[in-house]
């Protein structure tokens, strides 16, 4: 590409090139071996002579920043660093510009930079099961489609024939009812709850959350300047009765509660609807990982069980391919639905074409219900050997919380403190092996999460004798009782 020089209000045209690109060169910008503009090229876009850009250039040549090679061009040097002057520290007198303080409160995730052989990290998908084949069968129709070669923008809110694939695919799996119209596909869970908090929130309304709970909405929702408020959960899910009256949306995953992991009952449900119905409130279902379950009758999503128009069902298609697609959807009721499409459009105007034309194909040729049906059987055998380790061989140590449903189980500690877990955590990732803890807010006990996607089968046992050791080395250094 052409190197960017500025020569508006300088006078020494030849020593200003030279100068700017040395200065490239110095602070990376320019890397060793990489081929600057030919002389004619760059004179022709500064509109100078060539001879002007050619003096620059011998100046480069004569100490050593580039190099030419007859008919090839001249290359910034590989031996450059070596000519390189000792760098300064840049101090900045400006005066710092302040930033909102609750950007101070919220960090960003580093949990899942590193790479382990034994991962019970929650959340993650086997990405060694992805069709990749089949993947790229359907990307690379979705390439050669009317849309791409138009080069035009999509609807905000998605591409049509990929709302008609998820209607009729949550339709079947989940009984979600919903018209294509009221589907808007979303790059992940997280933006389809920030159009909703978008569409319905100001400054200083309240949002109702699980208690513990997913930190990351409960995050976005108080960066957005809502007050944030937790609501404990029982064997039941949601405490409907702890929800505060004021609270304008109720943020929740009754089918597999993150991160405890019980499903909401029947009853619960019902009661959660009708207190919406009398407070006017919103209640947003998070249904992340319910397409995978493993023993027990599935209960009405809440959606299904609305008659009133107050529940947004949020899924995501991260659990069932990939992550690194950002793929996600909302179903709206009809009396949000105009105003959810303008905020995905001022968001972003819409989700990549290409991924959503490709899933579209996905679905309605049958290979994505092929997969998920792959899956569960893989994953249900990983479920039941991970729920027997933990059964026979953490009994003194932790307290399984049941559960048939989604990609990872939890367990209560016994008697180990907060700061007991994080240590074991800690050490088991010395030992190779990932786990997620958790705070129990106002309890002094923690709790962890082991999840079952990212981990081989074959490695669950090993695994676990690594992480039942790092529990038997904090019980060996604590003093005993006299």
């Amino acid at each position: 590409m052409t190197f960017h020089v500025s020569l508006v209000g300088r006078n020494d045209l030849s020593g200003e090139i030279y100068r700017q690109i040395r200065q490239a060169i110095l602070d990376g910008r320019l890397r060793p071996g990489e081929r600057l503009s030919p002389t004619r090229e760059l004179a022709a876009a500064l509109t100078v002579s060539r001879s002007t850009v050619t003096v620059a250039y011998e100046s480069l040549l004569a100490e050593g920043f580039a190099t030419s090679h007859t008919g090839a061009g001249t290359f910034v040097s590989d031996q450059f660093e070596a000519k390189r002057p000792a760098s300064k520290t840049r101090r900045s007198t400006a005066r710092a510009i302040r930033v909102r303080e609750v950007w101070e409160t919220i960090a960003l995730p580093s949990f899942f930079h590193r790479a382990v052989r034994f991962d019970f990290r929650a959340g993650l998908p086997d990405a060694s099961l992805f069709p990749h084949r089949s993947w790229r069968r359907v990307v690379a129709r979705a390439l050669r489609s009317h849309e791409m070669a138009a080069g035009i923008y999509e609807t905000p809110a998605g591409n049509s024939d990929l709302r008609g694939a998820i209607a009729r695919h949550i339709g079947i799996s989940r009984s979600v009812s919903g018209s294509p119209d009221d589907i808007i596909v979303t790059n992940g869970t997280q933006q389809a709850l920030d159009i909703i908090a978008r569409v319905l929130l100001e400054p200083g309304d309240v949002v109702a959350v699980e208690k513990p709970g997913y930190l990351p909405p409960k995050e976005l929702f108080k960066a957005l300047g809502a007050r944030v408020i937790g609501v404990p959960v029982d064997s039941e899910g949601l405490v409907v009765e702890a929800v505060p009256a004021e609270a304008r949306v109720v943020y929740v995953t009754p089918s597999h509660q993150f991160p405890l992991g019980m499903a909401m009952s029947l009853s619960r449900r019902r009661a959660l609807l009708a207190w919406a119905e009398r407070n006017n409130a919103v209640v947003v279902e998070d249904d992340y990982d319910s397409e995978f379950r493993f023993g027990g009758r599935p209960l009405e999503p809440l959606q299904t069980l609305d008659t009133t128009g107050r529940v947004v069902y949020v899924g995501t298609f991260s659990k069932t391919l990939l992550p690194a697609l950002r793929l996600a959807f909302m179903v709206v009721p009809p009396s949000l639905r105009e105003a959810a499409y303008k905020a995905k459009f001022v968001a972003d105007w819409h989700t990549a074409t290409v991924a959503q034309d490709a899933l579209a194909q996905f679905i309605d040729e049958g290979v994505f219900a092929r997969h998920i049906r792959k899956l569960s059987r893989i994953y249900s055998e990983r479920h039941e050997m991970l729920t027997a380790g933990i059964k026979s061989n953490f009994g003194d140590y932790l307290d399984l919380v049941p559960s048939s449903t989604g990609l990872h189980i939890a367990a209560y500690a016994r008697s180990a403190s907060v700061d007991d877990i994080d240590a074991i955590a800690s050490r088991a990732l010395d030992l190779g092996v990932a786990i997620q803890s958790f705070p129990l807010e106002g309890q002094p006990q923690a709790g962890i999460m082991l999840g079952y996607g990212g981990i081989e089968t074959t490695r669950i046992a090993e695994g676990l004798r690594r992480l039942r050791r790092c529990f038997d080395e904090l019980k060996s250094r604590r003093p005993k009782a006299a």
